[in-house]
């Protein structure tokens, strides 16, 4: 594994719906969990026979309480391992490896005002920022967007904080964000998670109704890593070609090689697994390269992105 890593064991494994899973870690041998803050997410390093799965998930719980970590998992129908594993083999009792939690959507700390529009599992993030939101005193206010079937799950978890500021949309478009998005005071700082498409449709929102770039805040799940054309991944330093087939991510297809490749986030979001581009066009995907980055096509996010030719070569 590349990093320190942490042995966890698994205090509790609750089901929440049929696809909602809830896991709480605490230290395998004793004492604290190691800081973080909200935001923050936990990569899994999950042992299945000969193959490691590397998943990252979103801490939901006070950062403030270092006595555990916890997060929820949804299981996707066309999970690559990661989920199924967890939500299918990992019980109570468990010791399992872990990086240290690391923070790609930190709080804005000189914000006077937090308003969230979440969907689905893009919740989590936000229940660590409204756990130390109502610690600091800092007001906010939230949007969910949730299947109807899954509306009481969502509502049991934000039920300590239901009232005004807390708003489950379970039907309906993003106009509902409209009105509250036009009238926000000045101060306030927007955050989105959940999927591409929420996402995309609030920040372009927020963006029309005048609220500038600096102030508009996501963290995407890197759901765009599967789907599209096959190709062959050269991989020059190590001498390998690698086979990725339209189901398949090129990052996952570079580590079933056996091959260590940089990474954190698996979404396209922190940078962390760019590498050179020596020859062939890459199918951007990612949310941290440039127009100009990308219009250069001389680096690739391995985590989400793909090769718009069928051979790419990677110094890597």
């Amino acid at each position: 594994m590349m990093g320190q890593t942490l042995k966890l064991r698994v205090a509790s494994a609750v089901t929440l719906a049929p696809t909602l899973k809830a896991f709480r870690f605490v230290p395998a041998e004793g004492g604290l969990v190691p800081a973080s803050g909200p935001g923050a997410h936990l990569r899994l390093f999950l042992r299945d026979g000969d193959k490691v799965h590397r998943n990252a998930y979103s801490l939901i719980a006070n950062p403030d309480d270092r006595s555990h970590l916890s997060i929820i998992v949804r299981r996707v129908a066309a999970s690559k391992g990661g989920s199924a594993f967890l939500h299918e083999q990992v019980r109570e009792g468990d010791v399992i490896e872990a990086g240290l939690p690391a923070n790609l959507f930190p709080v804005i700390r000189t914000a006077r005002r937090h308003f969230m529009v979440s969907g689905g599992i893009g919740l989590t993030p936000f229940l660590a920022y409204i756990a130390a939101f109502e610690a600091g005193g800092t007001p906010w206010e939230l949007h969910h967007f949730c299947r109807p079937d899954e509306r009481g799950v969502f509502e049991a978890l934000l039920d300590p904080y239901a009232g005004t500021r807390v708003h489950i949309h379970s039907g309906g478009t993003l106009d509902v964000l409209d009105g509250p998005l036009s009238h926000q005071p000045l101060g306030t700082h927007v955050y989105t998670c959940g999927p591409d498409a929420l996402m995309t449709g609030a920040l372009e929102r927020a963006a029309e109704l005048g609220w500038p770039k600096a102030r508009l805040h996501s963290e995407s799940f890197g759901g765009a890593v599967a789907g599209g054309a096959p190709f062959i991944a050269v991989l020059r330093r190590s001498g390998i070609e690698v086979a990725v087939d339209a189901e398949t991510g090129l990052l996952d297809a570079i580590e079933a090689a056996g091959v260590e490749a940089p990474c954190l986030c698996r979404g396209g979001a922190c940078g962390q697994c760019l590498i050179e581009v020596a020859d062939g066009v890459p199918e951007h995907r990612d949310h941290f390269l440039d127009h100009e980055e990308r219009a250069s096509n001389r680096f690739i996010m391995t985590c989400v992105s793909r090769s718009k030719t069928p051979r790419i070569v990677l110094d890597l």
